[in-house]
């Protein structure tokens, strides 16, 4: 029998179309179906069946779903970040990435005391790594803990949080790390904060820099976590495979956290 560990940690967004997280083009929609409303399709089979002979005289429920593979909680794909990396050759996609980059030992910055907007620098890293008393693997996967947390489920959620930006990102992949992960809507600093120092820089590269850090050196980030704040700063093992999507920028993933 194999030995389950002591916690169980679900660290994944429940996927949801009534409550906001995305901004409005690319939200989910669910459509439930209940067990009444399936009863035509199962006489098509059974032509004569009385549906009162079934337990209560109902059939199976289901859901439709519209979904972006950005929504809910999800691991991004290299390809998300541009079609080909600095030597020209294609990206992989969500199909394609090893699977054995996702269930590994995990490490969790604590930055939740960071001001929405701030964004991340290497020294910041060196001094959490120095605070948790860790040094970083090749493969660890580093989760960042951010404010966030504290705002999901309010209009504002896309815009809270700190940001993981080119220096923070290359410093983590030149250290071999493959998969990183936030609670934030974005691993980078939100938009809006970027959108307003750039207006006042028109520096280009200060857009999207975390991501585009994967041209570089190709990696995962998971995006949308939650319940980071129950977790250990190390010692436990984070098991976030994603769905295989041909192609896909990105597939959906139920990460969870296991520690004992």
């Amino acid at each position: 029998m194999i030995a389950l560990p002591a916690k169980i940690i679900d660290i994944s967004m429940t996927l949801d179309d009534e409550l906001i997280v995305d901004p409005l083009p690319m939200r989910p929609k669910i459509s439930m179906m209940a067990h009444g409303d399936n009863l035509d399709r199962l006489q098509k089979n059974y032509p004569g069946l009385d549906p009162a002979d079934l337990p209560g005289g109902l059939y199976s429920a289901y859901e439709t779903i519209t979904l972006a593979t950005h929504n809910g909680t999800h691991v991004d794909a290299p390809k998300h970040y541009h079609p080909v990396d600095k030597n020209g050759d294609p990206m992989p996609g969500i199909d394609e990435m090893p699977l054995d980059w996702f269930i590994r030992p995990g490490v969790k910055f604590d930055f939740r005391h960071f001001e929405d907007g701030y964004l991340v620098t290497a020294d910041d890293i060196e001094a959490e790594l120095k605070r948790i008393g860790h040094e970083l693997q090749p493969l660890d996967i580093v989760i960042v803990n951010t404010s966030a947390a504290a705002a999901y489920g309010r209009d504002d959620y896309i815009d809270c949080g700190c940001g993981m930006g080119r220096e923070a990102t290359m410093y983590l992949t030149s250290r071999g790390v493959r998969v990183c992960g936030t609670d934030a809507w974005t691993w980078d600093v939100p938009f809006k904060h970027t959108a307003e120092r750039w207006k006042e820089t028109k520096d280009a590269s200060i857009i999207w820099e975390g991501h585009y850090a994967g041209i570089e050196q190709p990696y995962c980030q998971i995006e949308k976590l939650q319940n980071l704040e129950q977790l250990p700063d190390k010692g436990f093992t984070v098991v976030c495979f994603p769905t295989k999507i041909r192609g896909g920028t990105a597939g959906w993933t139920r990460a969870v956290a296991l520690f004992d």
